[in-house]
């Protein structure tokens, strides 16, 4: 197997007028935007078969080429971080990511991250775009995720996203109380007016989502999430947009209103949960190797657990 990069992504309606390396941070978010500039200024990444500035303005439909070779990471540094690991072997580590742990190395979070606790913890992951990281999970969702050990595995896995094949559940407890089941799609973008935001618009990507009811408690709900596609916050923006936020989210959520018919105590245990209440829960794949359906399953952390347990509390009385 060649050990070269090649990846190729569409652009849609939404990226007129948008940056080349913009819009290639977006679609090949596996790799750093130092890495995805070099590549852009060397050629090696290109709009439909030829190379552009990276201030070249996109007009929507064009295809984004990537073909290079794969080089070491250098602007992150290794750091002996915690890190819960489900799984390891020769092609792929899974993780449970804590919440309050950023992936990547950004503005505001040049370390302390993900990427450099693998780098840490296996030297050979700088070898490995992103040291192996092929999806996200935003700083404060929990859960299982996967890393790749190696190049071959992290295009099999990046692959397996691509076409939808991999498998992710969450677990989430909403305000309010949500159907039984119920299908979400609905297009998701930036935001028109607050750009740091995603939001429900149209001319924005495809984007499904399957939820179950686990249980109701009257004003909130625990429930079960599956993702057909994996676009920024989808499932907290999906859950605004039915009408039952994520409890705790800082973003997309909502204040309990003060008239609201619910103890105390509860009141006190909802509005001071820290983060969003979500977490990933099931992560399913093919191995890279040997082929085979592989299950992992990240246990709900005790924030969370607590939360439904106050919850039930509250719902037995």
């Amino acid at each position: 197997m060649s050990d070269r990069i090649r990846q190729q992504h569409q652009t849609s309606p939404e990226h007129a007028g948008v940056r080349f390396d913009q819009a290639a941070a977006e679609l090949f978010p596996a790799f750093s935007r130092a890495r995805l500039q070099h590549w852009i200024k060397s050629g090696a990444l290109t709009v439909d078969g030829r190379s552009q500035r990276p201030a070249f303005r996109l007009a929507g439909g064009e295809t984004l080429a990537l073909d290079a070779e794969p080089e070491r990471e250098v602007d992150v540094v290794a750091q002996p971080l915690d890190l819960s690991i489900v799984h390891s072997d020769d092609s792929l580590l899974v993780l449970d990511k804590a919440a309050g742990m950023v992936v990547h190395p950004a503005a505001g979070n040049p370390d302390g991250t993900l990427q450099n606790a693998l780098l840490h913890h296996d030297p050979a992951l700088a070898q490995v775009p992103r040291a192996g990281i092929v999806h996200r999970l935003d700083k404060d969702t929990s859960g299982v995720m996967v890393v790749a050990r190696t190049l071959q595995a992290h295009t099999a896995l990046v692959r397996q996203l691509q076409e939808r094949s991999m498998s992710r559940v969450y677990h989430a407890v909403t305000h309010g109380c949500m159907l039984p089941a119920g299908t979400v799609d609905a297009p998701i973008g930036r935001h028109p007016r607050q750009r740091q935001k995603m939001a429900v618009v149209s001319g924005g990507k495809p984007a499904v989502s399957h939820y179950r009811r686990l249980r109701g408690y009257g004003h909130f709900s625990h429930v079960e999430v599956s993702l057909e596609s994996g676009r920024t916050h989808q499932i907290r923006v999906h859950m605004r947009h039915l009408g039952f936020p994520i409890v705790g989210d800082s973003v997309y959520g909502r204040r309990l209103k003060k008239n609201a018919p619910i103890p105390d105590d509860l009141r006190t245990v909802i509005e001071s949960f820290p983060r969003q209440a979500l977490h990933a829960r099931f992560l399913s794949l093919e191995h890279p190797e040997h082929r085979q359906t592989m299950k992992f399953e990240a246990v709900l952390p005790d924030d969370m657990a607590d939360l439904l347990s106050a919850l039930d509390r509250f719902d037995s009385r």
